[in-house]
């Protein structure tokens, strides 16, 4: 029998209120695949994010982590089962440290619940584990720094650290180069490059030239529909696709 995918979405459809957002989507990443989901703004993208990692729930359809049903469960428990993701939007803590910022992250695979009366400092081995994911990321010189202290683009790598610090087998990253000059987002290519290696990584992004350099397959969606899913050479070539979203941006890319 052949390997579940580690993510399938079938028929997956999200309505607020009169508004169709996701309209029978369907997707499949295999395990160790790099996949970009690209589309216009409102093809429903960030929603199909949050319905896959449990924030929101959607109104018909299936989605399937690693063979098992996710479709009702909690972003806890889809993260225990191992999926992680990142935010368009920091979801850092500004006054904590770096450091402190990924033990928080740690805590639970570790065994530890969140109670007030128990110190971080405490506890050395989810000090060192921390220290390790941000050594990994490049930013072990600024542990102590307060989150809210650090340029725009280590606070994106913060972000990654604290996807990344549960080891999860699957990672959901939303515009991780959003903000970033070409510079930094080549640095970030190469470090979700590193860092997601033997993993499963589905990413939104924008920059298409961050897409191509980084997904092994491409997927577009369009009014909430999931509407060609190919490798980067297959993307190029859609023409249905090249109207609809890329035109210039995949010949220039």
């Amino acid at each position: 029998m052949s390997e579940s995918p580690a993510l399938l979405v079938q028929g997956v459809r999200k309505c607020f209120g009169r508004s169709l957002i996701i309209d029978g989507a369907e997707l499949q990443v295999d395990a160790g695949q790099r996949c970009a989901l690209i589309g216009p703004n409102g093809a429903g993208k960030s929603t199909l994010f949050n319905l896959v990692s449990g924030r929101q729930r959607s109104d018909a359809g299936r989605i399937l982590l690693h063979g098992q049903d996710i479709t009702r469960a909690s972003p806890q428990a889809i993260n225990r089962l191992g999926l992680a993701r990142s935010f368009q939007l920091s979801s850092l803590f500004p006054r904590l440290s770096a450091l402190d910022n990924v033990r928080c992250a740690l805590l639970w695979q570790l065994g530890y619940r969140y109670a007030f009366w128990r110190r971080l400092g405490r506890l050395p081995e989810l000090a060192r584990r921390a220290r390790a994911v941000l050594e990994r990321v490049g930013l072990a010189q600024h542990a102590q720094v307060p989150a809210a202290a650090l340029s725009y683009a280590h606070q994106r790598t913060l972000e990654l650290a604290v996807t990344i610090a549960g080891d999860a087998s699957v990672i959901l990253l939303d515009e991780p180069t959003a903000g970033m000059n070409r510079a930094e987002s080549m640095a970030m290519v190469a470090l979700i490059r590193e860092v997601s290696a033997g993993k499963t990584l589905l990413m939104v992004e924008h920059d298409m030239q961050v897409v191509f350099d980084l997904a092994e397959r491409i997927a577009v969606m369009d009014n909430g529909r999931v509407i060609a899913c190919d490798s980067a050479a297959g993307i190029r070539a859609n023409a249905r696709v090249q109207q609809l979203y890329l035109n210039r941006s995949v010949h220039g890319a």
